[in-house]
């Protein structure tokens, strides 16, 4: 078991992802990938600027040549590592979670996400550290313009005349985050901006990281106000986005990635991969479409995996987190930003959504230890057996019904059991969510 390693990397207060478990990691990291070439990017957070100079030393340490981003969204980072021809890339983000959090991030030079399992094999590797000769240590680039390289990449991607004809009136909630780099995209899209939350500061003053429906209200008035074709809210790093209609509705990351899937398929389609914890618009979607859909654990390594692996079309999480492989194995809230604008050249969000099955979902979560998460999910397991209901394990215990499904499963990141419900109506998933959460008890 990872002792530091979790669903997305390594995550924790400053208490425990210290300066000196940040170099620790980073000599690993820097034996892992063969003390190549590796790029080092990093969020907005109070805690980032130390814990990036801590990487890029125990990276340098192991002879490791690093070319440093500075500030740059977790997307463009990772799309980065291509073009770069990189061997591997740190972001040090920790994405959603609150200011007193961070975390160290790991890609290979696949663009695949190191997964819980292959951070075990770096963990190893920190008792095995010992630095290179002093005229043998890495050399060390401060780079710039990587935004904007990651814009003109983009850019052909899209029909860009056909949007910036439109005049999109759009309202942007960049949470304070690193996406507030991310606006001359939008200007050169020929799009009117409203911004919110618009100055990067790692307290996250104007509203918390994670863009839940109780956290962009701000946005949703805005959009209701200035009569907006929509409004855009992103987590701190940018591989997490969601939607609010012109009518000021918010849009779930579930509805988001049935969106892409749609708008991708316009173009190309192929095989569909998503979690365990995703809603059935998804599953509806690619059966439409005479698509495969394929099942994965949560967490970006295990999409990004597969994706490649598969050769897939799109991959996406119920978070709101969209991989588009035609750009990179990243989860990428700002290609998906881009994309809604050439979707609503052709009608507004609101008829799009139109489009996707109605689904109710509820969840909650239970506090627990990491003894009490394993427990709880074999009782389920247990449970699910005995009743003969059909069942998917990869990564806790979702049961799925005819119209309905409900999943229990432990937290990577987190000290608690995730308990979602999903049904064809909103009492269907409350009695599902209400059954369960007791069963989990």
């Amino acid at each position: 078991m990872a002792k530091y390693f979790g669903t997305n990397g390594v995550r924790g207060t400053f208490d425990v992802l210290t300066s000196s478990l940040a170099l620790q990691l980073a000599q690993a990291i820097g034996i892992y990938f063969k003390r190549g070439k590796i790029l080092v990017a990093r969020d907005h957070r109070l805690t980032s600027p130390a814990l990036s100079h801590a990487v890029i030393a125990g990276l340098q340490s192991m002879g490791c040549d690093v070319i440093d981003f500075g500030l740059l969204p977790a997307p463009v980072a990772e799309w980065s590592i291509q073009p770069l021809q990189a061997d591997g890339l740190i972001i040090i983000t920790a994405s959603h979670n609150p200011p007193e959090w961070n975390g160290i991030k790991v890609i290979d030079g696949s663009g695949i996400t190191v997964s819980r399992e292959r951070g075990e094999e770096i963990e190893k590797l920190m008792d095995r550290v010992s630095s290179v000769p002093w005229n043998k240590t890495g050399k060390y680039v401060s780079s710039t313009g990587t935004m904007e390289k990651y814009v003109q990449a983009i850019l052909p991607l899209l029909n860009v005349e056909k949007i910036k004809k439109r005049k999109l009136k759009l309202v942007l909630d960049f949470g304070n985050g690193t996406t507030a780099l991310t606006e001359p995209l939008f200007r050169s899209l020929g799009c009117e901006l409203i911004t919110l939350n618009a100055q990067m500061d790692g307290r996250f003053p104007g509203r918390p990281s994670e863009p839940t429906e109780k956290n962009v209200q701000d946005l949703i008035a805005a959009v209701k106000a200035t009569q907006a074709d929509a409004g855009i809210a992103w987590d701190g790093d940018g591989d997490r986005i969601v939607f609010v209609d012109e009518k000021g509705s918010y849009v779930i990351g579930d509805k988001v990635f049935g969106l892409s899937i749609l708008w991708q398929f316009a173009q190309k389609k192929g095989d569909v991969v998503t979690t365990v914890a995703t809603s059935k618009i998804v599953e509806d979607i690619a059966k439409k479409s005479n698509a495969k859909l394929l099942y994965t654990k949560i967490g970006a390594p295990y999409l990004s995996e597969t994706v490649a692996k598969k050769k897939a079309a799109i991959a996406g999480e119920e978070v709101g987190g969209v991989i588009w492989p035609q750009v990179s194995l990243a989860k990428d809230g700002v290609f998906t930003a881009a994309k809604l604008c050439e979707a609503l050249c052709e009608k507004p969000l609101g008829k799009w959504l139109e489009e996707l099955p109605v689904y109710y979902t509820e969840k909650t979560k239970l506090e627990a230890n990491e003894k009490q998460k394993t427990k709880i999910v074999q009782k389920i397991r247990a449970y699910a057996k005995k009743k003969k209901f059909k069942f998917i394990d990869i990564d806790g215990v979702r049961i799925n019904f005819d119209d309905s499904w409900v999943i229990v499963r432990a937290s990577g990141t987190e000290h608690y059991v995730r308990v979602f419900a999903e049904a064809k109506t909103p009492e269907k998933a409350k009695q599902l969510l209400s059954e369960y959460k007791m069963l989990a008890k």
